[in-house]
């Protein structure tokens, strides 16, 4: 609830409050005047009574303002005969008084300091005005029913229906149609549930029940009726944190509750109104009366249609202006336009035939305005796709237009010259300053962004292999002895590494060959890529007879290999906003791929590196990156051809201008061991080295790819 300021002068703030109900009086009224005002304290109750020349026929109307707390009283006929405008009380809850005259009628705004309810009576020439005793106390507790209306019925009347609706902003309204706007209502909060009880009312047995509104989605979840005593009771069960309000139109009482939207930047929180607070309280007053005094309160210059007629019976309390507003409208079927601070109010059907005459007198106009020509001299955009545009052609350029409706009338018509890139468009004034003003907006330079790319490929390989040759070869059969060992019975045995090698030992016609001498043949294995391709260092070592007849060799081999690498590629591109930009390096590998008909064609693959991006700079200046990155490589000959070694990465990411993020990552590692063996002799403790190999592999990679946006100035584009 918003409160102004106390430093406003009080000239401006007794007419921001201000309400007004205009009746026609006679002339012979004028003649009463206003002769003082007098306060007193009587019990706690402030007692106001303005003082008259002549008394008068009827108690007059008067409302109360919520915010800032004011009560106004209207006295047609009557002129300030105190010679004074404002009236200084500073007493209890009464601030000042303040006395305005229009024409032949005066108003008495009574400025208060608390919110406060007051009861009007004539005695002889005075007016007196009765304050609300409790005024000065805080807000009542939620379990205090608050008065809605008070009671005017004497026998108990039946309500006639109770029906639910969803309103704005998924708000539950509760309406009941009142048998007369007589029944009095009384408004409580108990816990979380709302209770409204009809005064002097009856149910019909019809509407006895509860009804469940869960689906309709809003706060309201059930609504419970029932007869008690000579008052009918309403339960109203909402869930979540809620606010509810109340009006009443005619007959008809609507009790609102919606969820409650905290927002600090607006003075009122609710639904989409955000007026200042009043309470209005009238019966059968003329709704022209009734807008004006929605003017008075708003300072808006409300102009009223002549058909606008009829009276209204309108109970508010603490409702924001606009909503108040819209009340009214609705109730009376009319609509509203605003131009400035100017309202004009209207039934809806006669606001409705005049925009339908205004725009029937324009599109008239336009079909017999003369054609102006103009030319426009484009510096940014091609003027093709700006001609597109116009027309409602689809453009696949960056300035054109992807819409397909036509901006030019249709008696326009433009012509576009790529050599000098100018517009020459033929068309009426009104749509020449359109196509200008949105030529404007488009023929601008768009920013550009430089994107720089590092892709980080780091490799750390580690390769260890031990491996053995051991052989025998016996040549006393081929000089002329006895080759291997006796084993009884005038028989020899003898030791070869293969068949080959044994037939030659014993002159079996096979030609000697020194590799079949070995019988275990298990040197280093350095084909792992950890090794890099490395050959292992060999020693060998032979044991033979004095006569050089007999011979035990063996070979070892060794090879260990460390090594570390690291390529850094780094590519940037520069590009407009939302463009898409691409730049690759590498080079196209061969291969061979089978046609239809059996022959064979050569094909290309690229193993490239490759940046393709997409920027959009956010409002803040932020750049959103759409990244497709390559890196790829030459990988292991196959038969087929060259395998490629991919690297890939696709994402969207949010990076600050100049800023540097790290859009992927992949970490390997590699570990390997491999022992290969002679079977149950690779076993044997120590000697058990002679019969095999042993090779262990270790290969760790890394992959980093850095992305850092940069939008260029104006100036560093020129540079």
């Amino acid at each position: 609830m918003k409160t102004l300021q106390e430093n406003k002068s009080m000239g401006r703030g007794w007419l921001l409050g201000i309400a007004l109900t205009l009746l026609a009086v006679p002339a012979a009224w004028a003649q009463t005047q206003i002769r003082a005002i007098n306060t007193s304290q009587q019990a706690g109750v402030e007692i106001v009574r303005i003082e008259l020349s002549e008394p008068l026929a009827a108690v007059p109307a008067g409302f109360t303002i919520q915010t800032p707390p004011r009560i106004a009283i209207d006295l047609p006929g009557v002129v300030n005969g105190m010679g004074r405008n404002q009236l200084d009380i500073n007493q209890g809850n009464l601030r000042s008084a303040n006395v305005a005259q229009a024409g032949e009628r005066s108003r008495v705004v009574l400025n208060l300091r608390h919110a406060s309810n007051y009861s009007a009576k004539l005695e002889g020439n005075a007016i007196v005005l009765v304050l609300d005793a409790g005024a000065a106390q805080a807000v009542p507790a939620p379990s205090e029913p608050v008065h809605f209306a008070q009671s005017l019925n004497a026998a108990p009347q039946a309500l006639r229906d109770i029906d639910f609706r969803r309103g704005a902003d998924d708000a539950g309204r509760v309406v009941v149609n009142l048998p007369s706007n007589q029944v009095g209502v009384d408004i409580q909060q108990q816990g979380q549930s709302l209770v409204v009880e009809f005064l002097r009312s009856s149910l019909p047995e019809n509407l006895r029940r509860k009804i469940d509104v869960v689906d309709f989605g809003t706060p309201v979840q059930t609504i419970t009726t029932t007869q008690v005593g000579d008052r009918v009771r309403m339960v109203v069960q909402p869930k979540g944190n809620w606010e509810h309000s109340a009006y009443q139109s005619d007959n008809q009482f609507v009790l609102e509750v919606r969820s409650m939207k905290v927002d600090p930047n607006k003075l009122t929180q609710g639904p989409g109104y955000a007026g200042d607070k009043l309470s209005l309280n009238f019966q059968n007053i003329e709704v022209r009366a009734l807008l004006q005094v929605i003017a008075d309160f708003t300072n808006f210059n409300v102009v009223t249609s002549d058909t606008v007629t009829g009276s209204v019976t309108l109970r508010l309390k603490d409702v924001p202006w606009d909503q108040a507003l819209d009340i009214i409208m609705q109730a009376k079927g009319l609509g509203l336009r605003k131009s400035g601070n100017v309202l004009w109010i209207a039934p809806k059907d006669e606001l409705a035939t005049k925009e339908k005459l205004d725009l029937e007198a324009k599109a008239a106009i336009a079909q017999l305005e003369p054609l102006r020509n103009q030319s426009f001299q484009l510096n940014y955009v091609k003027s093709e796709d700006i001609a597109k545009g116009l027309t409602g052609q689809a453009s696949g350029g960056s300035g054109g237009s992807s819409s397909g409706t036509r901006i030019l009338s249709q008696r326009g018509s433009v012509i576009f010259e790529p050599r000098t890139n100018q517009l020459f468009v033929s068309d009426i004034p009104s749509k020449l300053e359109e196509i200008q003003a949105m030529i404007a907006k488009i023929d601008i330079p768009v920013r550009q962004v430089l994107i720089e790319a590092r892709i980080v490929e780091a490799n750390d390989k580690f390769g260890r292999s031990l491996g053995v040759k051991l052989g025998v070869n016996d040549l006393r059969g081929q000089q002329g002895g006895i080759p291997g060992y006796s084993v009884g019975g005038g028989n020899y045995v003898t030791v070869g590494g293969n068949y080959n090698g044994v037939g030659s030992q014993t002159n079996q016609g096979v030609a000697t060959n020194y590799n079949n001498t070995q019988f275990v043949n298990l040197p280093a294995n350095t084909s792992s890529d950890a090794f890099s391709g490395g050959t292992a260092a060999q020693v060998a070592l032979s044991l033979f007879s004095a006569t050089a007849n007999r011979f035990l060799n063996l070979e070892l081999s060794a090879l260990e290999s460390d090594g570390k690498g690291k390529v850094v590629s780094s590519p940037r591109v520069i590009t407009a906003d939302q463009v898409k930009a691409l730049i690759e390096q590498g080079e196209e590998l061969p291969y061979q791929v089978a046609t239809s008909s059996g022959a064979t064609s050569v094909q290309f693959r690229k193993a490239n590196l490759k940046l393709e991006v997409t920027p959009q700079i956010t409002p803040e200046g932020s750049v959103i990156l759409s990244v497709d990155v390559n890196k790829d490589s030459r990988g292991t000959l196959t038969p087929q051809g060259y395998a490629i070694n991919t690297k890939h990465v696709q994402t969207q990411v949010l990076v600050e201008n100049g800023g540097t993020v790290v859009i992927g990552g992949i970490y390997t590692q590699d570990e390997g061991e491999t022992v290969n063996k002679v079977p149950l002799l690779g076993d044997v403790p120590l000697l058990g080295n002679l019969f095999k190999n042993k090779t262990r592999t270790t290969s760790k990679t890394e992959l980093l790819i850095f992305l850092t946006p940069k939008v260029v100035s104006e100036r560093q584009t020129v540079r």
